[in-house]
């Protein structure tokens, strides 16, 4: 059973409120039922809504994205929102985006301020795996 951990932002306060989410068919190794919370461990992805002015795409200008796909995607954003969250790196807490090009520019376009993503810690020598 994988675990994960979803956090939203409370209306009331700058705190995140955190739900435990679990899917069959685990591929981390966790005992069934057992969860983390952010930043401890060598727990799996969490969930989370991040501002989309934290995240950091250094790949960003290396191609164009489709404009048709962007549009679809903004259409399919404000009918029925994110169905699937961007992946992206914690590296020492700075978030770096790699995947989910035209979901980014679909929540700029329609002036979203945070995006759904699917955040796992990694290490700088990750990070500079994926730059190359």
């Amino acid at each position: 059973m994988a675990s994960f951990v979803l956090q939203l932002p409370t209306t009331t306060t700058s705190r995140w409120r955190s739900f435990s989410v679990s899917a069959s068919a685990s591929s981390n190794g966790a005992a069934p039922g057992q969860s983390q919370s952010v930043g401890q461990g060598k727990g799996g992805p969490v969930i989370v809504e991040l501002p989309l002015d934290k995240i950091r795409r250094p790949l960003m200008r290396t191609r164009a994205n489709d404009p048709v796909k962007v549009k679809d995607l903004m259409d399919s954003i404000q009918e029925i929102g994110l169905q699937v969250p961007i992946d992206v790196l914690d590296v020492d807490g700075v978030y770096y985006g790699f995947s989910g090009c035209h979901r980014y520019e679909a929540h700029q376009r329609l002036g979203l301020p945070t995006i759904r993503c699917k955040v796992r810690k990694a290490t700088k020598e990750t990070l500079r795996h994926h730059l190359r």
